[in-house]
């Protein structure tokens, strides 16, 4: 998805956890039932009426009367479109209910609004510009409930209940195609599988459909790192250079981040969908294929000194991987954390090549007509993400992870520690909730959106995989919501 969008689901290519921690028990903020004063206000009025009025024409008048020009241009219209009204299709409209302050101040101004598909709770900051207070920037992400709003609780019977009720209301509207799974342990309590793995020919979907996992392939990367980490064949603070060489980046670089640089996305490095890529995607199935794309990157920052997510970074972590190894990133993922979690189905697949039981993606073109992203996604996927599996094979995943018959236990409190206090440890989100710690991470790319929730202390899992365009985040997001907020 373009690195340019201003209006920004934040699940940050499916980290969910990146959203400010939305489920947080924190009570740092007050909800006042009421719109901005002044100007203000009055955009807000406005962005509300054009997201949930989810017509191109709606958007062009609220960029013309309401927004900077620097906002306007700084995507094609076209793309601000795509965003509106994708958030409406995918919310089925928001409604308001507060504006919302911090104990700590924040920059822009905070809406809290609930969504009339899930009932989900999101909150839009406005950034304003100028003393007209145009909009110059806007952001929508999950939210925590306002501190005066309660439901009723549910036991797990009647979560379940209400989750197999919600889901056949989503294929009515056509707004989810995919798979989902709810499980505790070992025993599942909730699968379901709807919609077409391709269009053409009407081919539905099944629990064993093989969905694009987009990022989630980082959660595989860093497990495989940290088994050679527990077996002494990397070392964490190991200077990216003693496996990465001078043709992929120049040592003035390399020596100065560490492996755990790069699991924790601290590495200062960027990500290789640039130009570039967008013109070569087809060639990519090894990892070296990727090198042009890295070459001449710079840092952004310091090593060690702040977060940004980087799929540069878990690039070369498959680079490390082949040098410590020996082995082709595909063939140690294969036999190192497939085979032995039993999964099946898992793989990065070539797309030119036949591959049984595989879902193709769908975005909504323009007309809104289902459009194939079979020339927007890579060949083959890599160590950044790209991959395939099923939610049957994530659930062994998670549980392979969860007894520790993949690493040890002191490589699992790494990974799942927050490492920058960014809602990040070493290849998975990791998020506090009144009901205990989340990990887990997700994916997203047009025309596909997958991902998983292992709840720590309460032992569920829930994996959500979806072939259309941010099909995933809003189904998770609700059952995360139901399983935090609502269950007994």
């Amino acid at each position: 998805m373009s690195p340019k969008f201003t209006l920004l689901k934040t699940f940050f290519a499916g980290l969910f956890w990146l959203a400010a921690n939305a489920l947080s028990a924190q009570s740092d903020f007050t909800d006042v039932s009421q719109l901005p004063a002044g100007k203000a206000g009055l955009r807000a009025k406005a962005l509300i009426e054009t997201l949930n009025a989810g017509t191109p024409a709606a958007v062009a008048d609220f960029l013309d009367q309401h927004c900077s020009a620097g906002f306007r241009n700084q995507v094609s219209l076209e793309e601000h479109e795509q965003i509106f009204i994708g958030t409406n299709r995918q919310t089925g409209g928001l409604d308001f209910f507060s504006t919302r302050s911090y104990a700590e101040e924040r920059p822009g101004t905070t809406m809290i609004l609930k969504d009339r598909l899930f009932g989900n709770w999101q909150g839009i900051t406005m950034y304003f510009d100028g003393p007209e207070e145009l909009v110059a920037g806007l952001r929508i992400g999950p939210a925590r409930p306002p501190l005066n709003y309660t439901m009723p609780m549910l036991s797990e019977a009647e979560m379940i209940r209400e989750i197999a009720q919600k889901m056949p209301e989503l294929v009515a509207k056509d707004v989810f195609s995919g798979t989902v799974l709810l499980a505790k342990g070992d025993k599942v309590l909730y699968e379901f599988a709807c919609g077409e793995a391709t269009k053409s020919w009407h081919v539905p979907n099944n629990i064993d459909t093989k969905f694009n996992l987009g990022s989630m392939n980082k959660m595989f990367t860093a497990t495989a790192v940290m088994q050679l980490v527990d077996k002494g064949l990397v070392h964490l603070d190991d200077p990216i250079s003693q496996y990465v060489d001078a043709s992929w980046l120049p040592r003035s670089i390399t020596d100065r981040g560490k492996v755990v640089h790069l699991l924790t996305h601290t590495s200062g490095l960027g990500s290789y969908f640039n130009d570039t890529y967008e013109k070569t995607r087809d060639l990519f199935r090894a990892v070296d294929d990727y090198k042009p794309l890295v070459q001449g990157d710079t840092l952004a920052f310091e090593p060690g000194s702040r977060f940004q997510y980087s799929n540069t970074g878990m690039l070369l972590l498959g680079v490390v991987i082949e040098k410590a190894t020996g082995k082709n990133y595909f063939d140690y993922i294969r036999e190192n954390i497939y085979e032995p979690a039993g999964m099946l189905h898992s793989d990065c697949y070539e797309l030119d090549r036949v591959n049984e039981n595989l879902a193709d993606g769908y975005l909504r073109a323009q007309d809104g007509a289902w459009k194939s992203n079979v020339f927007m996604h890579v060949l083959k996927g890599g160590p950044a993400g790209g991959g395939y599996s099923t939610v049957r094979d994530l659930h062994r995943f998670a549980l392979a992870m969860e007894s520790g018959s993949l690493v040890s236990k002191a490589a699992l409190d790494k990974m799942w520690s927050d490492y920058a206090s960014a809602g990040y440890g070493f290849g998975f989100g990791v998020q506090p909730t009144p009901k205990g710690k989340v990990v887990g991470h997700g994916g997203g790319f047009p025309g596909l959106n997958s991902g998983l929730d292992m709840y720590l202390d309460q032992g569920y899992v829930v994996v959500v995989m979806s072939n259309y365009d941010m099909g995933a985040e809003p189904v998770e997001e609700y059952i995360r919501n139901l399983i935090v907020g609502r269950l007994e």
